[in-house]
């Protein structure tokens, strides 16, 4: 009888050996006379433990990790495939605390199923949603997403049923749906283990959205630096397709709705959803001014619904279980849960997904378990790159949306990178406006120049000139960028220069300057 064995396909995992495994796996076997079922999933998100292997055993799945293909032989001997003691083995994985202490509902299948399995998709709940979608009318499904209280989660928290209410109500001879799955943001990988590992259930959440809006034509804009990704998403709209889940008669519904992966070129800036559509469209990749809005006028001067990958791969679960049961998740108006993406200088890096309301310093010191260098962690930078340095003395923030921008914080796309308190801010204050000046489409002045003159700045502090003025320079140009710029890569920069010239003033001063001179 054929055991079957789970070896992530993931690119977290692959980047640590995971091929390898699969491979010695599959020529031990071999050698061994055993019959084996091996499967590519998805990663669970834990990637301090990766590759992580899991073995089908009567008793339930079995994970053993980190697996090296050196261990495979040992893990033979060791009778793995029946779940035999070893080093390495972890037990069920449902029961490791890490995965324990989450609410998986978007993440509920990625690391379980296997990601080209359109019947292992259906087996765990998958198109419950869809199907339930396409007995109510549009605007019944627009007012359960709206009931659910999601928020897009590409960073802006925007109630998500408002936005497809106004697509719906816009009138236009076509309508779009764009999935935003440009993740440029330092820390992040969420979208990507989606679509790497459940990538159904966002063709599915893709197909609802059309479906409440009237769009017929959905295109999911992928970075190109997710060449696994891309290729994983390729298949499955295939697969979906050749089983009626897309194409003219959505589940012989009659009601038609197809997909398409367009592969951006690198530009950061083309996460901001207007420069998306402008390279969707074969232009540079430039910000348009609002109004209109994409809603009114998007892609191809149509009504657009823009969301991004999360955002869409939770509205399967929020229409096959109802909008009361998402919206009992949460905390003021952040209701359902998120993925948290944690990297950085942690223990335990990877993905957690809970409810809103876990305050930082429990994702930090509890869930992450502190730093890997064994030192004192000095400040976490929540949202990527254009996040604010939150200090030990706001870890008392819960990850909401409102919490987070009362204390001039934003949650973003939800990934947090923590530092021990060897970091040097006021290099982390310079990195954020070199950066924005790298990525710059270049469109407005204040992003364009000011980021520039950011980089002067933080260049003079670090070379001796007197630091109240240079601060207070960096602090006005800061504030033009903030209200000045036509979108968030120059109004969000402001972000982590000011939180780091805020919570950690000593870096700015002479004396850290003579010390690093030293």
């Amino acid at each position: 009888m054929s055991v079957t064995i789970y070896v992530p396909g993931d690119s977290g995992a692959l980047a640590v050996g995971a091929d390898e495994v699969a491979a010695a796996i599959v020529a031990e076997a071999r050698e061994r006379g055993l019959a084996v079922d091996l499967v590519r999933n998805g990663s669970r998100g834990l990637y301090w433990l990766e590759p992580m292997v899991e073995v089908a055993t009567p008793q339930g799945r079995i994970a053993y990790g980190l697996v090296g293909a050196e261990d495979v032989e040992d893990l033979f001997d060791a009778d793995f495939l029946s779940g035999g003691e070893h080093e390495l083995r972890l037990g069920a994985p449902e029961e490791l605390p890490f995965l324990k202490r989450q609410t998986r509902l978007t993440f509920a299948r990625c690391g379980v199923v296997d990601p080209l399995s359109l019947s292992d998709y259906e087996s765990h709940g998958g198109l419950a949603g869809l199907r339930r979608a396409l007995g109510m009318t549009p605007g019944e499904i627009v007012q359960e997403v709206t009931d659910s209280g999601l928020r897009g989660r590409g960073g802006a928290g925007f109630p998500t049923g408002i936005k497809w209410k106004t697509v719906l109500d816009a009138p236009g001879p076509r309508k779009y749906i764009v999935c935003n799955a440009d993740e440029g943001d330092s820390g992040t990988f969420a979208d990507r283990m989606i679509m790497e590992g459940d990538p159904f259930v966002l063709i599915e959440g893709m197909a609802i959205a059309g479906i409440a809006t009237g769009a017929t034509k959905g295109f999911v804009y992928l970075r190109s630096e997710y060449p696994h990704a891309i290729q994983v998403m390729d298949e499955a709209i295939r697969i979906a397709r050749k089983n009626k889940v897309l194409g003219g008669s959505v589940l012989g519904s009659g009601q038609a709705f197809d997909i398409e992966v367009r592969v951006g070129a690198g530009a950061y800036v083309c996460g901001e959803e207007t420069s998306l559509l402008n390279s969707l469209e074969g232009k540079r990749g430039v910000v348009r001014a609002k109004p209109p809005l994409p809603a009114h006028k998007g892609l191809f001067g149509q009504p657009t619904v823009i969301n991004n990958v999360i955002s869409l791969a939770s509205v399967p679960v929020v229409l096959e279980k109802g909008a009361a049961h998402y919206r009992d998740f949460g905390m003021g108006r952040s209701r359902g849960t998120i993925p948290i993406q944690i990297a950085g200088n942690v223990k335990r890096g990877g993905l957690f997904e809970a409810g809103f309301g876990m305050t930082l310093g429990e994702l930090v010191d509890e869930i992450a378990g502190g730093t890997a260098s064994g030192r004192p962690v000095k400040a976490v930078q929540v949202g990527g790159p254009l996040g604010a340095y939150f200090p030990r003395e706001l870890f008392d923030t819960p990850f909401d949306y409102e919490a987070f921008a009362a204390r001039d914080g934003l949650i973003g796309h939800a990934g947090i990178v923590v530092f021990d308190d060897t970091a040097d801010m006021l290099k982390q204050a310079r990195f954020a406006f070199e950066f924005c000046a790298i990525e710059s489409c270049g469109k407005c002045t204040p992003c364009r120049i000011g980021a520039v003159r950011g980089v002067e700045v933080m260049d003079a502090i670090a070379h001796g000139a007197p630091p109240e003025a240079q601060v207070a320079l960096a602090s006005d140009l800061c504030n033009t960028m903030k209200f000045g710029s036509l979108c968030a890569l120059g109004g969000f920069t402001p972000y982590p220069v000011m939180s780091a010239i805020r919570h950690f003033p000593e870096d700015f001063k002479p004396a850290k300057m003579a010390e690093a001179a030293e």
